[in-house]
């Protein structure tokens, strides 16, 4: 099959992938412009993931200012190289990260940096719930795991569903730009000030 170079540049366009990665992976899917786009995203995600080792010690810090200056944010992104700090994929990428964290007021960048007795608190209160439910001991437990790991989900900024497109996670929208920009990205830390609320 033939594959038009207007083809490429379209992809190209809408991926951000190089040419000869945009040719391939349309003669990989006949020219199936929604097909190639999720080769292009799988093949990123994979080189991506490869990249996790490399230390990331540049970045930039992105902030948003909520209307009416009732709350605030400021987190830390961070890549490999200068160069890609400063690419608008990058800086908007922080930009939509301290928009993301005003809104959806994470408690931590993952699950693992949840306080361990915020963990075992709500670890109790969902065991009160379950035992007032009248569940067996031995389901009670099933129960109470799973509506951690809803918590965790709903607590930790990387596992959140991203508030400009709930069907991905904010883990996923930081691994699409870590595939375009063909570096490690990742959160460092983040603050999110409230008027009359705790930070």
């Amino acid at each position: 099959m033939t594959i038009s170079a207007k083809d490429v540049k379209a992809l190209r366009d809408r991926t951000g992938a190089g040419m000869m990665d945009c040719k391939k992976a349309l003669q990989e899917t006949n020219g199936d412009m929604e097909a190639a786009i999720d080769f292009l995203r799988a093949k990123g995600a994979a080189k991506a993931a490869k990249r996790a080792e490399k230390s990331a010690n540049e970045g930039t810090i992105g902030s948003y200012l909520h209307f009416g200056g009732k709350i605030g944010v400021m987190v830390e992104l961070n890549c490999e190289t200068d160069f890609v700090a400063k690419t608008d994929d990058f800086v908007e990428l922080a930009k939509d990260l301290a928009m993301h964290i005003a809104a959806a007021a994470p408690l931590s960048v993952s699950p693992d940096d949840i306080d361990p007795q915020l963990i075992d608190r709500e670890r109790g209160v969902f065991m009160e719930q379950v035992k007032n439910e009248g569940k067996p001991e031995h389901i009670a437990e099933k129960i109470v795991e799973g509506k951690l790991r809803k918590f965790f989900e709903e607590s930790s900024l990387l596992k959140q569903p991203y508030v400009k497109d709930p069907q991905k996670s904010v883990e996923q929208l930081i691994t699409e730009v870590s595939a375009k920009t063909g570096e490690k990205i990742e959160v460092a830390r983040f603050t999110r000030l409230q008027v009359g609320g705790e930070s």
